[in-house]
C-alpha cells in the first residue's frame, strides 16, 4: 500500500508542477458545477460529453499506476496532491487551504458551492465531517481513531470557516476539537481521537503538514 513517497525536487520543480496542475484542476472544478447547474438542450450536452471524452483519453495517454499517494521533497514539503479535502489535483476538493493562527489552532476559510449540496440550499453533512476530520487530522498530524460531530443546525452553501486545536495528549493518542462555522456562527462541532500509527511515524519526517 503507497503511503508516503520520497521524490528527490527542488522547491521550484514543486511550483512549476503547481501552476501546471492548479489551472487544470479549476478547469474540472468549474466543470462540475456547470454540469450540475446547466440548462442547455440535449443536443449541446452530447456534443459537450463528447468533448469531455476526448480530454479525459488525453489524459489517459499516461498516468500512474492507482491513487497519487502523498509525497514529499527533501526539505520536507508535502504533496497530498490527490486529497479530497486538500488536493490540488482533485477537483472534488472545494480546495481547503489549511493554516496556524495565533494561537496555534489550524483553520481554513472555504467556499462551498451546488456540488457539495444535500438538502436544497445547505452542505451535505457528509461534507461537513469530511472537511473537519480532515483538519482535526491536521491539527493533531495523525489518523482518525474516533470522530463525533454535533450539528447543531443546517451550513447554508456558501464560505464556511473551520479551526481545530490538539486538548490533550497521551502518548500516541491526541484528542483534538473542532468546529465549523458560517457567517451566524457555529453550526457543526468535532471532537476525535486521533492516533500516530508507529510505522508512519518511522517513515514520514516530523511536523509536516498536509499529510493526510
Amino acid at each position: 500500500m503507497r503511503q508516503f513517497v520520497f521524490e528527490d525536487i527542488t522547491s521550484e520543480e514543486v511550483a512549476r508542477r503547481t501552476g501546471v496542475y492548479t489551472p487544470l484542476t479549476n478547469s474540472v472544478r468549474g466543470l462540475l458545477d456547470a454540469t450540475i447547474r446547466t440548462e442547455v438542450d440535449p443536443d449541446t450536452i452530447r456534443a459537450a460529453g463528447e468533448l469531455i471524452e476526448g480530454a479525459t483519453a488525453m489524459l489517459r495517454s499516461a498516468q500512474s499506476d492507482g491513487p497519487h499517494g502523498v509525497r514529499y521533497t527533501a526539505d520536507g514539503t508535502g504533496m497530498p496532491w490527490g486529497n479530497p479535502a486538500i488536493g490540488i489535483r482533485n477537483a472534488i476538493a472545494p480546495p481547503m487551504v489549511v493554516t496556524r493562527d495565533g494561537d496555534g489552532r489550524r483553520v481554513a476559510d472555504v467556499v462551498l458551492g451546488a456540488a457539495y449540496e444535500g438538502p436544497p440550499g445547505l452542505v451535505h453533512g457528509g461534507i461537513c465531517a469530511l472537511l473537519l476530520d480532515h483538519i482535526l487530522g491536521e491539527a493533531a498530524s495523525a489518523m482518525t481513531g474516533t470522530l463525533t460531530l454535533r450539528y447543531q443546525r443546517a451550513t447554508p452553501l456558501g464560505t464556511v470557516h473551520l479551526e481545530a486545536e490538539v486538548v490533550a495528549t497521551a502518548g500516541r493518542k491526541l484528542t483534538v476539537r473542532g468546529s465549523l462555522s458560517d457567517a451566524d456562527g457555529i453550526t457543526v462541532t468535532a471532537e476525535g481521537i486521533f492516533i500516530v500509527p508507529r510505522k508512519i511515524v518511522d517513515e514520514r519526517p516530523d511536523d509536516r503538514e498536509g499529510t493526510r
